[in-house]
């Protein structure tokens, strides 16, 4: 390590203690929801609804790829499919309650129960969830051996790759107490090199694994489609300069006019237009009495 002067550091004066120790206020906003332990921090037993799938989420794009692919799902005939969606509010600690943690030890949303499966079958990181229904309904993976395979590397990327715009850019240029130059700097030069990847593949393929729609755009989409939209992190868009990368575009724009699209964007959705705030979904028909617009007028 590159021998450094504390009054470099910032703060000024900071030094690398031998041992890290945690400090509760740290953390910026997320500071009552972030700690360096895991397991459960009370008990509260997870509702099940009627269906044999049972989502535990909300809607950040983690969360939302989950419910675009059930949507998807139910929208090609798969009506085994159904599912109850309950919302897990992440800035109340909801992902720290001993059901919550049973389902899901890391207590990250989405997290996935399966009563369809002789044992119920717990499912949790989104990836792995969107694996599992994909085999478990024999779509949205593609068959052909070249197409699955472009599947699986989009898929992946989009694990290794979102945190660079989650944690790291969105952190520090809309979350962070301060603005750091050095951590804006560091993650926009990031994202942007992401986007690049992300538009000069687009430039030959309709979607991510060619010209199948898969689990690799319902991955990748609600966190740079969204981007690309000025949905993310306030000015974000206007900041990395999103409509310059084209290709992103018109993928961005070609799935977000797919209904189940929409539709999956609204399940556990708890801020935004009331109109498409859907807290809780059982029901097909919750999307057209159950919005946040129609419960306000009962």
């Amino acid at each position: 390590m590159t021998e450094k002067s504390p009054a470099d550091n910032f703060p000024a004066g900071y030094e690398l203690p031998k041992v890290w120790t945690w400090e509760k206020g740290n953390g910026g906003q997320f500071a009552n929801i972030n700690r360096p332990i895991a397991g459960p921090t009370h008990d509260k037993v997870l509702p099940v609804g009627k269906h044999p799938l049972q989502l535990y989420s909300l809607a950040t794009p983690n969360g939302q790829k989950v419910g675009i692919m059930l949507e998807e799902l139910l929208a090609s005939g798969h009506h085994g499919a159904e599912y109850d969606a309950w919302l897990i509010k992440i800035g109340d600690g909801d992902q720290f309650g001993s059901g919550f943690v049973e389902v899901n030890p890391n207590s990250k949303i989405p997290a996935l129960m399966d009563h369809s499966t002789p044992e119920p079958t717990r499912v949790f990181e989104s990836g792995a969830i969107l694996l599992y229904l994909a085999n478990k309904f024999d779509a949205f993976l593609p068959m052909n051996h070249k197409a699955r395979t472009e599947t699986m590397n989009w898929l992946f990327w989009q694990m290794g790759s979102a945190p660079y715009l989650g944690g790291g850019f969105g952190h520090f240029y809309a979350y962070a107490p301060i603005h750091i130059q050095y951590a804006v700097d560091r993650f926009s030069m990031e994202v942007k090199r992401q986007l690049d990847v992300l538009d000069r593949h687009l430039a030959d393929h309709q979607f991510m694994a060619g010209s199948e729609y898969s689990i690799a755009d319902m991955a990748i989409w609600p966190w740079y489609g969204k981007l690309a939209l000025g949905q993310a992190y306030g000015e974000a868009g206007k900041f990395l300069e999103v409509e310059s990368y084209t290709h992103v575009q018109r993928w961005t724009a070609e799935i977000a006019a797919r209904p189940a699209v929409k539709r999956g964007c609204m399940v556990n959705k708890v801020n935004g237009d009331p109109s498409e705030q859907l807290h809780e979904r059982h029901e097909a028909s919750d999307f057209d009495t159950k919005t946040q617009d129609k419960i306000g007028r009962t």
